[in-house]
């Protein structure tokens, strides 16, 4: 086995501390890579907490993995030592089901495994994820990372990025199209800059009219600021797509009728309870309520290509490990632009 520096939950009563643990050795299909930068995601605080779901403790969050291969096996062929490499929110799946053969191991038809919080294909081993110096995976869920990039800034794209670039080419979105990002924040910053660069027509709805300069540097052509009736009343019936990255409770028939008709309403954020959904909302327009889960291992390399080819990365705040509980409670104010990458020299 590996011995592991990592930081865990031991409880969903308790924050984050340090704690050692075993992964793996490398068997003949694995990659073995130091973690260099992992980036917080909103649903890592969700987790450690059981906001969704009863976890699995002690819990090493983390699932925007990014760092440098140090052993590979046997049989790997993809990766060899000294390559930048990346996971993201999964580590396996049966690969043999419907949906693994379409590349859409993301909805495998026998439940993927979860890169953290997840059990391993033997039903009862533990997965730990990227809060570690270390991590083991399969051959088939390690991604190619570019070194073009800065890579800190490219982890957050192992979930952020993966999130709202899948839904965006499902939808062909792109030139010709009004897309609302609803949410400016990790997701949303990362919607703004996909919608803007496949030629889409970019509005940002926001309850913070002070995201408005933000949102236009990231590309975003307009911004409507959602507690103000007027805006709301200007925008009804304009928007091809709504992009929706909100975690937390909101009107989704308001901004329903902000669609065109036949419009796309697309759910990535996940709110911690069900909605209300008018069927008026819907019908009158022929309107469209849809969600999306991040993506298969052959689009999310797609979507880091692209980004290498295009100059898109996350925007990002470095942390130490040691500051987590701090970001997390910034996280929960929404006080970061717009990602917190942890700098795992500092485990």
């Amino acid at each position: 086995m590996i011995a592991t520096k990592g930081y865990a939950a031991q409880n969903a009563q308790t924050d984050l501390a340090p704690w050692n643990f075993e992964r793996r050795e490398v068997g003949p299909h694995d990659v073995q890579f130091e973690i260099l930068f992992c980036g917080v995601c909103h649903s890592d605080l969700h987790q450690i907490k059981n906001d969704w779901f009863e976890g699995i403790f002690p819990m090493v969050p983390g699932h925007e993995i990014v760092g440098r291969v140090v052993k590979v096996g046997d049989h790997v062929k993809k990766f060899k030592v000294g390559d930048l490499a990346g996971t993201g929110c999964m580590v396996d799946s049966c690969q043999v089901c419907e949906n693994c053969k379409q590349d859409l191991e993301q909805y495998c038809l026998e439940g993927n495994t979860q890169t953290y919080n997840g059990l391993e294909r033997d039903g009862k081993t533990p997965t730990y994820g990227g809060y570690s110096d270390t991590i083991v995976v399969r051959e088939e869920f390690v991604l190619h990372v570019s070194d073009k990039l800065n890579l800190a800034a490219v982890a957050p794209l192992l979930c952020a990025g993966i999130t709202t670039y899948s839904p965006l080419r499902h939808w062909k979105v792109g030139k010709g199209h009004k897309l609302a990002v609803l949410g400016l924040g990790g997701l949303g910053h990362m919607a703004v800059k996909f919608g803007v660069a496949f030629g889409a027509e970019v509005t940002v709805l926001s309850t913070s009219p002070k995201k408005e300069e933000d949102a236009k540097k990231l590309g975003a052509h307009h911004f409507v600021v959602t507690t103000d009736p007027e805006q709301v009343k200007a925008a009804k019936g304009t928007f091809d797509f709504i992009l929706d990255t909100v975690s937390a409770e909101h009107d989704f028939n308001m901004y329903l009728s902000l669609l065109r008709t036949n419009g796309t309403h697309i759910c990535v954020g996940v709110p911690p309870k069900p909605a209300e959904i008018a069927a008026f909302s819907l019908l009158g327009g022929r309107k469209s309520l849809a969600g999306s889960g991040i993506g298969g291992i052959a689009e999310t390399q797609e979507m880091l290509d692209f980004c290498a080819e295009n100059n898109i990365v996350s925007d990002i705040e470095m942390i130490d490990m040691k500051d987590i509980q701090t970001a997390y409670d910034r996280m929960q104010k929404g006080d970061v632009r717009y990602r917190f990458v942890i700098d795992m020299a500092t485990l």
